[in-house]
């Protein structure tokens, strides 16, 4: 009896000991990455309602990283004057005496994150991810970047981070997926109908940076004219006569894939893909295609999950 007493009393020893200890590692992983952010001041070129820029707002947000926003008019675009490349996000990043030059939502997301876990100079860390030139279906040069899902880790940043090889490559899938995929259902969902593309673009002109005669012009022929590329949109992408059938299908895709088991994909807390799904889907807020999401999938309560955990980051 008091062999077991003595044993059960060094166990509850131990793992006191063993819980004291990963909080304490805990604690140094997040004021080493305290430090890290605060070495980085952030500026971001915007458009309020992209969904590309709204991906990497929820990065940010939920990492705590403070950055300034920089709203981009998105008839002139001179904020970005200085940018031989011309869609936004763009982000600024200063690091004592350098600054950088971030291009494409993934890119950014990625290296930030790789500079979070790794320490890396954040210099150093942008030419892992090389612009490329490439020519799409519709003839049109695009710039497209290597590697831009992929964290630039050693084996034991990889798998503190991960834990195992299927956890990185289900994020990066989904993270894909996003940009793929689920970024091209926004417009022809929120422009669908005359009424809807009306609504879509008084949201626009409200949050964005528009002039007065700009943003009147803005809402009534832009309204007018994405309500026909919506059209365009349906066809290219190959979506269904009622494109809400395919919005459904995508998030109840999201949520199957996140499981009942865990509350996000990264599971206790968000990853990469939570984010960028989450950053896609929030640019409808407000909007008849969010409320319609939230009343007829199952994607509620991940969304609501998401919602509290970037309000309660540190």
């Amino acid at each position: 009896a008091a062999a077991l007493a003595l044993g059960g009393v060094l166990g509850l020893y131990h793992t006191a000991r063993w819980h004291l200890r990963a909080q304490d590692l805990r604690a140094q992983r997040s004021a080493a990455q305290l430090s890290l952010s605060s070495r980085l001041q952030l500026t971001l070129y915007q458009y309020k309602t992209c969904p590309f820029c709204s991906k990497v707002r929820a990065f940010l947000d939920f990492h705590a990283l403070p950055y300034q926003v920089v709203e981009v008019n998105p008839v002139r675009r001179a904020e970005i004057k200085f940018s031989s490349y011309r869609k936004v996000p763009i982000l600024l990043a200063q690091e004592g005496e350098s600054l950088q030059q971030l291009n494409d939502s993934s890119v950014i997301i990625s290296a930030l994150k790789t500079y979070l876990v790794s320490g890396q100079p954040l210099e150093d860390i942008i030419t892992y991810y090389p612009p490329m030139k490439a020519v799409n279906d519709q003839g049109k040069e695009v710039t497209e970047f290597c590697n831009k899902y992929w964290l630039m880790l050693d084996e034991k940043e990889a798998q503190r981070m991960y834990g195992g090889k299927e956890a990185r490559t289900e994020e990066m899938k989904w993270r894909q997926w996003a940009d793929d995929w689920l970024v091209h259902l926004i417009s022809p969902n929120v422009y669908r109908t005359p009424a809807e593309a009306l609504a879509s673009f008084d949201y626009i002109v409200r949050e964005g940076k528009f002039g007065a005669v700009e943003g009147a012009v803005a809402k009534y022929m832009g309204a007018a004219a994405m309500y026909l590329i919506s059209k365009r949109l349906k066809s290219r992408h190959h979506l269904q006569d009622d494109v809400r059938e395919d919005l459904y299908e995508a998030a109840n895709k999201w949520v199957a894939a996140v499981g009942k088991d865990r509350p996000f994909m990264g599971g206790q807390k968000p990853n990469l893909a939570d984010l960028a799904v989450y950053g896609v889907l929030r640019v409808m807020e407000g909007l008849e295609a969010f409320d319609d999401l939230m009343c007829h999938t199952r994607i509620k309560p991940w969304y609501l999950r998401m919602e509290k955990a970037i309000a309660e980051a540190p």
